[in-house]
């Protein structure tokens, strides 16, 4: 463990925080910062801690040994609540049935390094240098949930809280029995003497350890005995979300409290001219009415109240010019820049130029993906409370730092004044990593300083002013070799950068100017193209519209697989070459990917005949340390399509909940067949045409698949799966359907596609 102290730059000063004391504890600072300041203060907020001893800034122990795992990662429906706790579970030896999960506070020491250096594992963050962990925590720290990063973050900092308490529960046992330290073990929730068998429940012990020293090197649980990491525990918040006691950020209600909403611009770009409040002042429940950023809030009893008014406010904005905008106009641009523009070159090998200017039969194809909204079933909500001397909020948020660090600056008060307490979420997919909500509940608290207010946008504001996946054009050339294998490939995408926007709006200005790095980085691992190809370019151009572009479910990947492998398998149509063995030759130094392909063909009975009007596509992608491959069986009967099953093979090195893995499996396939079928934001006179569910249509249980996940663990560093299932699903729908009808469909959605019923 002193290695680990070594690799995180962690000081012993600064590991340890004695003297700290809460209900009768001390808090051991368990991170992966520098460690110099103290814990939070905010871990002993609203009262929750009181009666619970803190061990450290993850787990506290009430003289029941009921065990709290403060969670610094948000519940969104992908299960930290559970995940987490049993890593800390694990080492803390104690029952998952005596644990509770609850949110952590924002503090330092709950910065994410796994998605801050998404590509780069955890443990080599030392190797970047002291200015790169300056840079990571100071500049860019984020206590962020994203990324399919809150397992592999939480890998060793959990475990680590786990092992610490468990060692000083250990030392307060063996004193209170009077043996030598050596001569105790633990058993679930209690010290117990070898010897004799005498044990003290952890309940009992937890005051004690709090006057004993904290470990410099606890002792890891050898993964031979591992009793939760592995296995498919049942869901820590399943009880309460099944009860309806689960608590939302929409379901707040504070006394006294106000409901305000909003009418945010329509035109991207675009701001308030002018407002006449007195239209609607006089409506009934009416409080208020003020400008807040990006449109005009109306504070109200109700939420029909607010809402009515808001819809009667006279309004008008400006619009920056941007009222000429629409998707056509955007793709027709995208079709220039990619005529004319030389781009970024993400990946280079051998002369594609030359191999393509030789050549006679080139195999070329376009392919286009739309803008899409993250449509998150609880819509934006914030609430928010401000005096003189502080600021309270209460949101579901991916970010509870941004959350905290733009209040700090709207108020004017220290961040020390601001407190955020972290709801659950009811869909995030990336969206929730925006602070526009709070900033406009925060503005709308001020105006009505010391009472709290609940802001909530209606439907309609929530799909016309998201942060939108972008829409992207692709264009491959290649040829093909002797053997039909790809000799040369040409891949040039036009799209906007994506990083560059949210660095900008939520990160600071040093952040907003590195944001192109971060934007070729991302976009190249996602259109890296894996497949031996001795001339390879892959070509980025940035095409910038005023469209704002925020982080969707799993982000470049969502639209990279379904032009990487729609294209391969085209190439494999081509050869004349079953598409899973076209890819396993053309994978030869990739184990891992042939592999999970291989597992595909046998679980999927890939050789097996369908019947007319019947066909089978696979596709595979690898994102955030995680492979994916899934095959597709659907049926076309006149034109109308019905998809009968996915099957999926997940290699994310190690499954420390199978159960939640197929979980977040079948929801992202579920996400990116959503995305495959139906969805689309399309563009007119600077705005968003869609309004509700019904202009952006979702896939209906009645119509979902069978689906069926494959664990495949292949021993290497954690991967995620929050995302890495979205990416393979379109492409893999549209290589079945092409297996089924000889059509081959390149442009997203499907629902938009002619002589084909979805």
């Amino acid at each position: 463990m002193n290695q680990i102290l070594e690799k995180f730059s962690i000081s012993r000063r600064g590991f340890l925080v004695t003297g700290a004391a809460v209900g009768g504890g001390f808090l051991l600072g368990v991170g992966t910062g520098s460690g110099e300041g103290p814990i939070p203060a905010a871990l002993a907020h609203d009262g929750e801690t009181h009666g619970k001893i803190l061990l450290n800034a993850r787990i506290a122990i009430d003289t029941d040994g009921l065990v709290t795992i403060l969670v610094p990662r948000t519940e969104m429906g992908q299960g930290v609540y559970t995940s987490l706790p049993m890593l800390a579970a694990e080492e803390l030896d104690v029952d998952i049935e005596n644990v509770r999960a609850e949110a952590a506070p924002v503090g330092d020491e709950y910065v994410n390094y796994g998605a801050i250096m998404a590509e780069v594992k955890v443990a080599d963050i030392p190797s970047t240098g002291g200015l790169m962990r300056f840079m990571i925590k100071n500049v860019m720290g984020m206590q962020m949930t994203g990324g399919s990063s809150s397992v592999r973050d939480g890998w060793n900092s959990m475990r680590f809280a786990g092992a610490a308490a468990r060692h000083m529960l250990r030392a307060a046992g063996a004193k209170a029995l009077g043996v030598d330290f050596s001569e105790t073990t633990t058993e679930p929730g209690f010290v117990v003497h070898k010897g004799s068998n005498r044990r003290l429940s952890y309940g009992e012990l937890a005051d004690a350890a709090a006057n004993g020293s904290p470990p410099s090197n606890p002792e890891f649980r050898d993964s031979a005995n591992f009793r939760y990491i592995g296995t498919s525990v049942p869901r820590l918040d399943a009880e309460a979300k099944s009860t309806g006691t689960a608590e939302f950020g929409i379901d707040v209600k504070l006394p006294g409290m106000a409901i305000a909403t909003v009418r945010n611009t329509p035109v991207f770009g675009g701001w308030v001219k002018a407002y006449d409040g007195r239209t609607v002042q006089a409506m009934p429940g009416v409080e208020k009415i003020l400008e807040v950023p990006g449109g005009v809030a109306v504070v109200a009893d109700t939420y029909w109240h607010a809402k009515t008014a808001a819809d009667a406010l006279e309004l008008e904005f400006e619009t920056d010019g941007n009222h000429t905008v629409s998707s056509d106009t955007i793709f027709a641009q995208y079709a220039r820049d990619l005529d004319n523009d030389n781009g970024k070159d993400l990946h280079e090998e051998g002369d594609v130029a030359e191999a393509l200017a030789s050549a006679d039969d080139i195999l070329e194809a376009e392919y286009r993906v739309p803008f899409l909204a993250h449509a998150t079933m609880e819509p934006q909500n914030c609430t928010a409370l401000v005096t003189g001397e502080a600021c309270e909020i209460w949101i579901g948020t991916q970010v509870p730092d941004f959350v905290r660090n733009s209040a700090a600056k709207l108020t004017g008060l220290s961040a020390d004044r601001v407190q955020v307490h972290v709801k659950f979420l009811g869909g995030g997919f990336g969206r929730r990593l925006e602070v526009d909500v709070a900033k406009q509940a925060v503005t709308v608290a001020m105006a009505m300083k010391g009472r709290p207010v609940k802001l909530i946008w209606s439907r309609e504001e929530d799909m016309q002013h998201d942060m939108y996946r972008p829409a992207a054009l692709s264009r491959f050339r290649a040829i093909l070799d002797g053997r039909g294998r790809p000799k040369a490939v040409e891949h040039r995408v036009a799209l906007p950068p994506t990083f560059g926007q949210f660095a900008a709006r939520n990160m600071g200005w040093f952040a907003g100017k590195m944001g192109g790095f971060g934007d070729a980085i991302e976009i190249g691992e996602a259109l890296n193209w894996r497949y031996k190809t001795p001339d390879l370019l892959v070509n980025w151009v940035p095409s910038e519209t005023p469209v704002p572009l925020g982080n969707w479910r799993s982000v470049s990947n969502s639209y990279a697989g379904f032009f990487n492998e729609v294209f391969l398998d085209e190439l494999a149509a081509k050869a004349g070459t079953d598409p899973i063995d076209y890819r396993i030759a053309l994978l030869g130094n990739d184990p891992r990917h042939q592999a999970v392909l291989e597992k595909l063909r046998d679980v999927s009975d890939w050789s097996a005949e369908l019947g007319p009007g019947r066909g089978r596509g696979v596709a595979i992608h690898q994102c955030f340390e995680s492979i994916v491959g899934e095959v597709a069986e659907v049926t076309v009967t006149d034109g109308q399509l019905k998809i009968d099953r996915v099957i999926a093979v997940v290699d994310c090195g190690l499954a420390i909940n199978p159960g939640i893995v197929e979980q977040q499996s079948e929801s992202g396939i579920i996400y990116g067949l959503t995305a495959a079928l139906f969805g689309e934001i399309s563009v007119d006179g600077g705005r968003v045409e869609q309004n509700n569910f019904p202009d952006y249509e979702m896939i209906r249980m009645a119509n979902v698949p069978k689906i069926e996940t494959h664990i495949l663990e292949s021993g290497t560093f954690l991967g995620g799966m929050g995302e890495p299932s979205t990416p393979p699903a379109a492409p893999a729908l549209i290589n079945a359907i092409f297996d089924a009808t000889g059509v081959r469909h390149r442009t997203l959605p499907l629902s938009n596609a002619e002589g084909l019923s979805v």
